[in-house]
């Protein structure tokens, strides 16, 4: 019986599916349920990710870790612990140092900084005597404690902002040296991001299209049809009843495909999952935001792509009357909010979930297919009330 569900795609490999791809990896001596979960299952997991997305599935005796590449990149993909470029810049030269020591050799805060500055680039300054760029460090550190790539031994990392002088003792893990991924070649002879993404597609040629839309719809909110001969795009459109299915029998998402774009819904809300609502204030300001304009359709005047173009006077305005209409219901931090700053909230929640994008040469914002899929809005009579008061105003 356990020899036949490892050859199954049951309930249980599909929750494995779930927890691989929201998880960077997998480590055995903190999750030996989940790993072994995983483990059980790693035939059948391995033929999918391999077969249908072109990812590697490494499993090793102390973790299992996805390798997931996007088709593109977008700026949702980035470290959210993580708020300055200067932040990954210290962050690569950090794993450069732990990955030159041995496993559990312990250094201290002292010693890292120093190397941190020696591989910092030339033409940009770093000064530990900056609170800036110390906060930077610590963020760093605190997010390489969160992947187990450190661990700290002794004293606190957070006190270094305070104080430059502080000293901290950590150690390194076996993880330090699996967190970079393996290139097909030597990374240096990689002139772009474009380079390195393009280059992972010379050991898929055959199934690219098909890998392509696979990586697309389960990695992104959504997938939009960018022209009309959108080659990735027909692919989904032509063998929707294909995808429908084999997505049904693996996953716990549901295709679904309109005239400008598809995306992947759940049914129910899964914990593993990262979904769209989540419990943040926002969302529901976003919610209400869609549902007025999608009442009010005729008014913003959607082009052939569904798409709808407002300039930031117009997009202040909306979100005023969505507030004047619904605020009464929202958190306390942004009923008392300015418009402006609940405006510029809701810009970067839907950016993030590729509801919106920025028109640089106009500086206009686009409203994209997806914001029109929302709608949510209080007990009827809540509204009523509100929507008179409104009126009377």
């Amino acid at each position: 019986m356990k020899q036949l569900r490892q050859q199954t795609f049951d309930e249980q490999a599909q929750t494995a599916f779930r927890i691989l791809l929201e998880r960077f990896w997998v480590l055995r001596l903190k999750e030996p349920e989940t790993y072994q979960l995983i483990r059980e299952r790693e035939k059948v997991l391995k033929r999918y990710f391999v077969e249908k997305f072109g990812f590697d599935l490494i499993v090793h005796q102390h973790f299992i870790k996805l390798e997931k590449i996007p088709v593109e990149t977008k700026s949702w993909m980035g470290i959210q612990d993580f708020q300055e470029t200067r932040d990954y810049v210290i962050f690569c030269c950090a794993l450069a140092f732990t990955e030159s020591k041995e496993v559990e050799e312990q250094f201290l805060l002292s010693n890292i900084c120093e190397e941190i500055k020696d591989l910092y680039p030339d033409d940009i300054p770093l000064d530990w005597t900056n609170y800036h760029h110390r906060r930077s460090l610590v963020r760093v550190i605190k997010f390489m404690e969160k992947l187990s790539i450190i661990e700290t031994v002794e004293g606190e990392t957070d006190q270094f902002a305070l104080d430059e002088d502080e000293e901290v003792l950590y150690e390194t893990t076996i993880y330090a040296r699996y967190f970079m991924r393996t290139y097909p070649k030597d990374i240096f002879e990689y002139d772009s991001i474009e380079d390195i993404l393009n280059s992972e597609w010379e050991r898929h040629e055959a199934d690219e299209r098909r890998k392509r839309v696979y990586r697309k719809l389960i990695i992104s909110p959504v997938v939009y049809r960018e022209n009309e001969d959108d080659p990735d795009f027909s692919y989904i459109r032509n063998y929707r009843n294909r995808l429908r299915e084999d997505l049904a029998e693996h996953t716990s998402f549901r295709l679904e495909l309109f005239k400008n774009n598809a995306q992947l819904v759940s049914e129910e809300r899964k914990q593993d999952l990262t979904l769209f609502p989540d419990q943040k204030s926002m969302m529901d300001i976003a919610i209400h935001f869609a549902s007025y304009i999608r009442e009010h359709i005729e008014e913003f005047q959607p082009d052939e792509f569904d798409q709808i173009r407002m300039t930031s006077v117009k997009l202040e305005q909306t979100v005023k009357t969505v507030k004047d209409i619904y605020g009464n219901g929202w958190s306390k931090q942004y009923r008392e909010s300015t418009v402006r700053t609940v405006a510029q909230e809701l810009v970067d929640l839907l950016i993030d979930w590729e509801m919106m994008t920025i028109d640089d040469e106009t500086d206009t914002y686009i409203i994209l297919p997806l914001l029109g899929r929302l709608s949510g809005n209080y007990p009827k009579d809540f509204r009523t009330k509100e929507k008179k008061r409104y009126e009377k105003q």
